[in-house]
This record gives structure tokens, C-alpha cells and sequence, in this order.
């Protein structure tokens, strides 16, 4: 899409309509009147308005990246270490590079933060350093203090008894499990928990940013407090909390234009977004933002198939030590 002003005698000759230049402005004055297009002052040349975006949008169907463009892609990815660090840096610039806007991408986390294994080390007869390792490989780490005096045998034991009893499972899991507990298991369980829920509040990390540059070189950014507004959010390290949708928990693309997103600092931009991973396991976001004059069935279509990557890649790299759950 150009941002540069087209004529009505241009859009005859260009497209061979055999209609005359009059019956395009006819036209386009029905389309400002249905809310489809708008003037930024009464001299100014029409553009689309986020209804108009929408319509465009909602006609694209489906759309698949080339397969020239897939073949690249995924020759690229076996070029690099099979690390997820180094795919997500690499989608990321491909995005940027194939959209010509800003790419967002977030590692993939938990839905739910799952119990793997515990440790209890005394350090003093009354204290003892918990040591919770969740799906993922994280180590949560936390000091309890308790009413009476525990050997570490003691406490060796009551760890074997919860790591039989709680493997794999969510903290709403453990909650609701039926056990008979001492005392000082209880104390124990409802750490654990308290860890677990904490780190299921956890907000994304710091997601992998490419292609700020490309999209700052658009003419829609020779307004300095649009790229100031948009500097303060990636400043603040908040722009994922602007961007990402509620509801977004399942994968499949979504698009919000312009004043369809409901942070104030980012309704003159368009976001094209998608979960990847396994649902209901763990996902990550992975997106396009820009001016809503973007190029929406390249961005569609690029999200949509690196999404898709990302799922298989993560997969088959973490599939049965960090998403699923054991067996027993």
C-alpha cells in the first residue's frame, strides 16, 4: 500500500475500468459517507479508516506465504543451532525483513506451572531452604522457618512423598488432591503452591524486537510524537501488555486496526498477532506491528506460517522434557 496520493483518472488507467474518472469520485464519496474512507482535513486526499481496513481484511480469505518464501525460511532455520534462543531471534528478523515492520516475538511459557521435583535442605534444626524445579527447567528457591525441630531426614522423606504425590501437576491440582498430611507437610504444600502461583502470574519476559528501523522510515512516522509515544512503550519495556489481546490463548492470527486496540498509545497502529506452541501446555506470541496502512495479506500470511514453524520447532525440541507431562 503507497502512501502517496492516486487519482482518479490513475485508478481508471491503472486497473482498465470502463468506467470514467467522475464515477470513481462518485464512488469514493459513497465510501467516505459509509465510514470506509476519511479525510485527514476537507483538502486532503481520501484514506481508508479503520472500517475500511477491516472490510479489506475481512475479504482476504485465506492466505499462504509463497513457497519459494517457505523453502527460504526453512532453510534458514537449519542453518542455525537448534537452540530456541536463536529461532526466536531469527523469526523475528524475518518478519521485519518480509513485512517491513516491527516484529514482536516472546518465548514460550507455561499455561500452567507444573510441579517436577523438590528438594528440602535443612539448614538449621528450625529453618530449610526449598528448592521447587517447575516444567521448563525453572528453580524456584524459598526459606521456611518451622514450629519444631527437623532432621534432614525428616525432611528428605516428606520431599520423596510430595514428589510422588505431586509430579506433574498444577497448582490447582495440588490444592484440590486428597491426602492425609502431617502438620509440617502441610506447612510445605502450601509454599510450594504459593510458589507456583506466583510464578503463573509471572507476565511475559522480554520479548525479541527487530525491524524498529524499517518501520520508523515510513512516512507515517514524520509525525515525531507518534515515534515518541511508541519509543516510551519499548522504553518502559510495556509494549507486550499493550499489544497482546485478551483472549489470545489459542493459536490462530488475529488483527487489530488501529482504534480496535484498546491501549490509547497504539490505536494509530495495526498489530497482527498469533500464538505458537502446544495449547493448553505452554505458547509464546509472536506478531507485526505498524502503521494501520500495512501490508496485511504479507503480514497475515508471514505470521501465520512462522507461527506454524515455531509450533513444530519448539516441539521437537522441548516436546517431552519441558511441555508434557510424565505419565504417572
Amino acid at each position: 500500500m503507497r502512501a502517496i496520493p492516486v487519482a482518479s483518472q490513475s485508478i481508471v488507467s491503472d486497473h482498465e475500468l470502463r468506467v470514467s474518472p467522475a464515477t470513481i469520485r462518485n464512488e469514493m464519496a459513497n465510501l467516505e459517507q459509509e465510514g470506509y474512507i476519511k479525510r485527514q482535513h476537507h483538502s486532503a486526499g481520501s484514506i481508508p479508516s479503520d472500517k475500511g481496513y477491516r472490510y479489506y481484511v475481512e475479504s482476504l480469505g485465506e492466505i499462504e506465504l509463497p513457497l519459494t518464501e517457505q523453502r527460504m525460511i526453512s532453510h534458514l532455520f537449519h542453518q542455525v543451532e537448534g537452540e530456541l534462543e536463536e529461532w526466536l531471534k531469527l523469526t523475528a528478523k524475518l518478519i521485519a525483513q518480509l513485512v517491513q515492520n516491527m516484529a514482536i516475538v516472546t518465548r514460550p511459557r507455561p499455561v500452567n506451572c507444573r510441579f517436577q521435583y523438590l528438594e528440602i535442605v535443612a539448614l538449621h534444626e528450625l529453618l530449610a531452604l526449598v528448592v521447587l524445579v517447575l516444567r521448563g527447567a525453572k528453580i524456584k528457591q524459598q526459606l521456611v522457618t518451622f514450629d519444631q525441630a527437623m532432621s534432614q531426614s525428616e525432611l528428605s522423606a516428606i520431599a520423596r512423598k510430595m514428589n510422588t504425590e505431586y509430579s506433574g501437576l498444577t497448582c490447582a491440582q495440588i490444592q484440590a488432591k486428597e491426602i492425609e498430611l502431617s502438620p509440617v507437610e502441610k506447612q510445605l504444600t502450601s509454599c510450594l503452591v504459593k510458589i507456583m502461583q506466583t510464578e503463573c502470574q509471572q507476565d511475559y519476559e522480554e520479548p525479541y524486537l527487530d525491524g524498529l528501523h524499517l518501520m520508523i522510515n515510513q512516512p507515517e512516522f514524520a509525525d515525531s510524537q507518534r515515534l515518541r509515544s511508541l519509543m516510551e512503550l519499548i522504553d518502559q519495556r510495556s509494549i507486550l501488555k499493550s499489544i497482546i489481546p485478551e483472549g489470545l490463548a489459542n493459536q490462530g492470527i488475529r488483527v487489530i486496526i488501529g482504534r480496535e486496540n484498546k491501549a490509547a498509545e497504539i490505536q494509530d497502529y495495526s498489530i497482527v498477532i498469533s500464538r505458537y506452541g502446544l495449547p493448553n501446555e505452554a505458547t509464546g506470541a509472536i506478531g507485526i506491528i505498524g502503521p494501520t496502512r500495512m501490508p496485511y495479506a504479507r503480514a497475515i500470511s508471514t505470521i501465520s506460517y512462522l507461527s506454524s514453524v515455531l509450533s513444530s520447532l519448539a516441539n521437537e525440541l522441548y516436546g517431552e522434557e519441558y511441555f508434557h507431562s510424565d505419565d504417572n
